[in-house]
């Protein structure tokens, strides 16, 4: 797994130092990795003991955020207690706000538009998902983990929900399936780490201009999933999901997923006057080389801004806001 910086402080607006990197598309930002995936939720003592003892996650760390540049870069009032965790070296960052917001809708399904999933890696499913299964969570697949199809890799995958509603993946790779660190890799339990965060789209196409043509991430893979493993997997009848993977710079490190539904068709958009607050609010956090060559580029493109462009946070470090082109929050740190 990539190297980590000793933790220093809370995650959500500090860097773990400094990262330079050659990228290799002249004179063209990119982003080097994802920095970490970052949760609303409503008690931190629970999310700890819940990722923890069912997912094999460690604490690396809590933090109170409550400054004027935070409460710029979230679009929404501070403070906000932070909880920062770790599974092989790819980090979960967790918000409590002091003010709540909204909880997931009773109905949510993967093909709605604030859809959005990690997927935990597992060494041994049949171990993972009995350790899950010790903790109160609830399932969105039926009939336990799922076995996808030869075409697929016959890879094995479970989805559920935490204790606040956020969706959840464990998938375990077969000899030759996934990245080569999954094969390499062998911790202390059942989960080694973080592959990705899956996010519903409404058109795969939009998509990657935003995330290939603007953030500067490539194209690493592209399939479409449907059959009875699918559904069951999903939890929806005839389910059918194009979905392509794309990769930072950094071939450490999770991925970015678009799962873009067939069927069911696209399903609801995020409300217009969603907050980061809402527990149902999740950002992707990327690492990038240059905001000053990026931001103008977005702002050029029409793409929304949450920040009042760059904010400058503590320790030297810059990062803005932005939505995408389905309204999946995502942060740019340099």
């Amino acid at each position: 797994m990539r190297h980590l910086i000793p933790f220093r402080r809370p995650v959500l607006f500090a860097l773990l130092g400094v990262v330079w990197l050659a990228s290799g598309q002249s004179g063209q930002a990119a982003v080097i990795d994802i920095e970490r995936i970052s949760l609303t939720v409503a008690d931190l003592d629970r999310t700890e003991a819940f990722y923890r003892d069912g997912l094999g996650f460690r604490s690396v760390g809590r933090g109170i955020v409550g400054d004027r540049a935070a409460e710029e870069l979230l679009g929404l009032p501070v403070p906000a207690e932070t909880l920062t965790m770790e599974l092989g070296g790819d980090r979960v960052e967790f918000v409590r706000f002091r003010d709540p917001g909204r909880g997931f809708p009773a109905d949510s399904a993967s093909n709605d538009l604030w859809f959005q999933h990690f997927a935990i890696v597992a060494a041994d499913m049949d171990a993972a998902y009995a350790r899950l299964r010790m903790t109160h969570f609830l399932p969105i697949s039926t009939n336990g983990p799922q076995t996808l199809p030869e075409e697929d890799g016959r890879v094995r995958a479970f989805k559920f929900r935490d204790p606040d509603g956020h969706p959840l993946e464990l998938i375990y790779f077969p000899p030759g399936q996934g990245r080569p660190v999954w094969s390499r890799g062998a911790g202390s339990g059942p989960t080694l780490g973080i592959d990705h965060t899956a996010i519903s789209v409404s058109g795969t196409k939009a998509s990657e201009a935003f995330y290939a043509g603007l953030l500067g991430m490539k194209v690493a893979y592209e399939v479409v999933n449907r059959g009875p493993g699918q559904e069951n997997l999903d939890g929806t009848f005839a389910a059918m999901v194009r979905i392509t993977g794309l990769r930072p710079v950094s071939a450490d490190g999770p991925g970015i997923e678009l799962l873009d539904y067939r069927a069911p068709s696209t399903g609801r958009p995020p409300p217009p006057d969603a907050r980061a607050n809402d527990l149902w609010r999740t950002r992707v956090v990327l690492r990038v080389e240059s905001l000053d060559t990026m931001v103008p580029a977005l702002d050029q493109a029409g793409v929304r801004f949450v920040s009042p462009g760059i904010v400058q946070l503590p320790g030297d470090i810059r990062a803005v806001q932005v939505l995408d082109p389905d309204g999946h929050a995502v942060m740019l740190e340099q």
